[in-house]
């Protein structure tokens, strides 16, 4: 803690962003992150005691932000829908997916190549010896909402939802999703970009060590294995603005408009929904 000054908020700390694949070149690799005061969390997982942070990364020279930062992108993103008329606020509602596996394997030589996946939840493992073998497995594509001794992982679940509750990210549900073999869903309250942003990456952080703690490994990978349903992100992005345009002395309070709402048939929709396409 000797080391945490005011100076790092605004000075910030170098690294190395050629050890970074894809960010910067060994003749330019010097690089800032500037850590975040607002986004200060106490690990978790550490033995002792840590303090987390998450940071904004700049060119040492320059002082700009960098252009292939995700969180800089971000808050770009953010600053230049305020100056267009499809609205003020972006807010993100993920719903992410992912399987917890009991086995992973993968391996690769200049003759040969392979990879395996497993879990005591895999329909495949109904005639494998256990010690003993109770039966409970979900076939495929039967997995959504699956009650105990099917669904296996409610305990793991709650810790992780307990876990994230304690670092200040709000919960909305969780359940087993559809596939076999352990895969999850945890939603999380929709919030503005950035925070969303920074929810998902702790969140993430979280769902792989509570896994670790017990013995198994998360993937948020998109489809680990070719007979089971891919995990997606799937989340509701709205777009919300303010009528600025209407007189001062008939608004009382700011009046909120959904930008991407709209009850006119599609020929009549409003240009920013016209032009606005979300994705996964």
């Amino acid at each position: 803690m000797n080391e945490l000054t005011e100076g790092i908020f605004t000075d910030g700390l170098g690294f190395d962003g050629s050890s970074i694949r894809g960010w910067k070149g060994i003749e330019a690799s010097d690089m800032l992150v500037m850590p975040d005061p607002g986004t200060t969390f106490v690990d978790p997982f550490s033995k002792y005691p840590t303090l987390s942070l998450i940071c904004d990364i700049e060119d040492p020279l320059t002082r700009e932000p960098y252009d292939r930062s995700p969180r800089g992108i971000a808050k770009k993103a953010e600053a230049y829908l305020k100056t267009t008329d499809a609205g003020d606020t972006c807010f993100c509602g993920p719903e992410a997916e992912f399987f917890i596996f009991d086995d992973v394997r993968f391996g690769g030589a200049s003759n040969h190549a392979s990879y395996s996946v497993d879990s005591n939840e895999g329909i495949w493992n109904t005639n494998k010896e256990e010690f003993p073998s109770l039966g409970y497995k979900i076939r495929h594509k039967e997995g959504y909402l699956p009650v105990a001794p099917n669904d296996k992982l409610v305990d793991i679940r709650n810790e992780m939802i307990l876990t994230m509750m304690e670092l200040g990210i709000e919960i909305e549900r969780e359940h087993h999703e559809v596939a076999t073999a352990g895969q999850a869903e945890i939603d999380i309250r929709y919030s503005s970009l950035l925070k969303c942003a920074d929810k998902m990456c702790i969140y993430k952080y979280v769902v792989k060590n509570v896994a670790y703690r017990h013995g198994k490994t998360a993937t948020f990978m998109p489809s680990p294995s070719s007979a089971t349903t891919a995990p997606a992100c799937t989340r509701t992005s709205p777009l919300e603005s303010r009528q600025a345009h209407l007189p001062r002395r008939r608004l009382r309070r700011p009046v909120q408009k959904r930008a991407l709402f709209h009850r006119r048939p599609p020929q009549a929709l409003p240009r920013p929904l016209r032009h606005y396409e979300p994705d996964q």
